[in-house]
């Protein structure tokens, strides 16, 4: 197939762009390298073997939407092209919204014109809001507790719309939990511009001394040590279940739910710790107050794309920190530090 990746320089854009390279289909990626480095598409060509068709712009952009489509006889469209951080979105609901709800808008409704009838959407468990119990399923009552996980919903919801209307198309809502891993040959990872909002990335930059310590937000919730709990995924799982959903669905016609995460959850000291293994020495860290809109405990019941897809994670915490190490050492600048 040829598949239209949205945000495909991006962390996860990029390593399901690698991906779907090595099971020989063909990948155009759109990103607008706000959240993203050109440099990365390089180093995906290197792992690859094999040049990709990039166009730098923004899913907003209709005019550009409709030259990609016509350039390229597009099969399916993988949709990772948006804003991401909880906190931020409670500061900066509007462009959240603009961002994720209009760029998903633009682009389905240039798919829809363009007679492009498959999109794996990449969604959150953000969708679940504060869970009345845990591991999460897929039946689970929807709602938000910020910004970010709202305009997720509203993207859900709007896919579900439009496969009521326009039966012929086929939509996979990939509710994945908290990536975390990297390539294991540390040519690509993650590369966060400023200061991380996710954990691991942020561990990190402190064990190689671009941060001085670690921020916990909260260290009084219901869980064991009292701070919060999540469900870890190594972007290499993610990206092979991404592909499988794309390779088993993308002729089947309706709307397809699936949770991607391991259905085991670490706490933030558990994840520290597990990086003081690794890098050999304590992390300095402190206790600062919650973030809005974060909950206490989050984590999956991946069963259904076990049952159905054949998918299930295979890497646990321990390799997720050593490849997440292995990049980052090697690469302290990210990508900026490479030269061609």
């Amino acid at each position: 197939m040829r598949v239209l990746v949205t945000g495909g320089a991006g962390y996860i854009g990029l390593h399901a762009s690698l991906e779907l390279l090595g099971a020989g289909h063909e990948v155009v990626i759109l990103d607008n390298l706000v959240n993203s480095k050109r440099e990365a598409l390089g180093r995906l060509e290197t792992l690859a073997g094999q040049s990709v068709s990039f166009y730098e712009g923004d899913v907003r952009d209709r005019a550009l939407l409709d030259r990609v489509f016509t350039d390229h006889k597009v099969d399916a469209v993988m949709h990772f092209a948006g804003l991401k951080a909880v906190g931020e979105s409670t500061q900066r609901p509007l462009e959240y919204y603009d961002v994720n709800v209009n760029g998903s808008w633009t682009l389905v409704s240039a798919m829809v014109h363009h007679q492009v009838h498959c999109i794996v959407f990449s969604s959150s468990a953000t969708v679940y809001g504060n869970p009345h119990e845990v591991p999460i399923r897929e039946d689970f009552p929807l709602s938000a507790t910020n910004p970010y996980g709202r305009t997720k919903l509203v993207v859900e919801e709007m896919l579900r719309d439009v496969a009521a209307a326009y039966p012929e198309l086929s939509v996979v809502l990939l509710r994945y939990f908290n990536p975390g891993g990297a390539h294991k040959s540390g040519l690509i990872g993650e590369d966060p511009n400023g200061i991380p909002n996710n954990l691991i990335p942020f561990i990190a930059q402190v064990a190689v001394g671009k941060r001085d310590q670690l921020a916990v937000f909260g260290d009084d919730y219901d869980t064991p040590d009292g701070t919060g709990v999540r469900d870890y995924i190594h972007v290499l799982d993610l990206a092979e279940g991404h592909v499988v959903a794309l390779e088993r669905l993308h002729h089947e016609r309706g709307v397809h739910v699936y949770n991607l995460g391991t259905g085991r959850g670490y706490s933030v000291l558990q994840v520290l710790k597990a990086f003081e293994a690794v890098v050999g020495r304590p992390l300095k860290y402190r206790v600062v107050d919650r973030r809005p809109g974060d909950i206490g405990e989050c984590w999956a019941d991946p069963a259904k794309a076990t049952e159905s897809l054949g998918w299930s994670a295979k890497r646990g915490i321990g390799e997720m920190v050593e490849d997440v190490w292995r990049w980052q050492s090697q690469n302290p600048d990210g990508f900026s530090g490479l030269s061609d």
